[in-house]
């Protein structure tokens, strides 16, 4: 498989939010209200009905207001702890270029993907299936690019291979935010500042306690009320059953 990638250079956003609506145009997202919260940020979180956006992060550097700005969306991880959990066959799936897609059809609303994911990616609609960034896949797979990279203005968003891109980033000299991280992300960043300035996890790793309430606790919750059920059958069929013969024998015999 040739893996492809976006690379994201942060000092090249200007904050337009072209990606946002060229994303919502491709993929037939409905428009959402939002409520001013003193921020130019606009929506303040990912939704079901916003795949990616961009984050407006205030800094001090040296007494002098600055903003950082981050495209936010599915890092598409080699070590994809959303996939790693999904219980549900073929709701979440690796793409043929390495993106991580989903099919709305197969997702049975447990939110494991939410609890599995590093980044605080996966949104559930009002069906409760999942929703969150694919990577344009449909666009990729006919020989386009992704539509948030094409609608782009400054170059900020590229997506070709992620060997090359990774070749070319390097030539830089800045920071690759996701080069090796859970294995490779598919969603690398170009920082200026460090990864913690960006609110970005240093070092991302899958929860392991989603792990232990999927593959131990509840297996054992589940075992216990079956083998709970079982018992009291077994009571019933061994004890039970004579019991009450000998409780009714016994009412006989006295009543004579």
């Amino acid at each position: 498989m040739e893996r492809k990638a976006f690379m994201i250079d942060t000092s090249r956003c200007i904050a337009c939010r072209g990606c946002q609506v060229a994303c919502k145009q491709w993929n037939k997202l409905s428009a959402e209200s939002a409520v001013n919260s003193g921020s130019y940020e606009n929506p303040p979180q990912l939704t079901s009905h916003l795949y990616n956006k961009i984050e407006f992060v205030e800094t001090d550097e040296n007494g002098e207001f600055k903003w950082l700005f981050l495209n936010k969306r599915c890092l598409h991880c080699s070590e994809a702890g959303c996939m790693k959990v999904c219980p549900s066959v073929g709701a979440l799936y690796r793409t043929h270029d390495g993106l991580v897609g989903f099919n709305k059809e197969k997702c049975i609303g447990c939110n494991y993907c939410v609890n599995g994911c590093p980044f605080d990616i996966p949104r559930y609609d009002a069906q409760n299936k999942i929703s969150k960034c694919h990577g344009c896949f449909d666009r990729v797979e006919n020989g386009l690019q992704p539509a948030c990279v094409k609608a782009c203005p400054t170059g900020t968003l590229m997506f070709g291979d992620r060997n090359e891109l990774i070749t070319k980033a390097k030539g830089t000299g800045k920071e690759i935010y996701g080069e090796t991280a859970l294995n490779g992300l598919g969603v690398m960043y170009l920082l200026d500042n460090k990864p913690q300035d960006y609110n970005l996890a240093v070092n991302p790793t899958i929860p392991t306690s989603i792990f232990l309430w999927k593959d131990v606790i509840k297996p054992l919750g589940i075992l216990g009320f079956w083998g709970s059920v079982g018992v009291a059958m077994l009571h019933y069929v061994t004890v039970g059953p004579k019991q009450l013969e000998e409780d009714v024998e016994e009412k006989g015999g006295n009543h004579e």
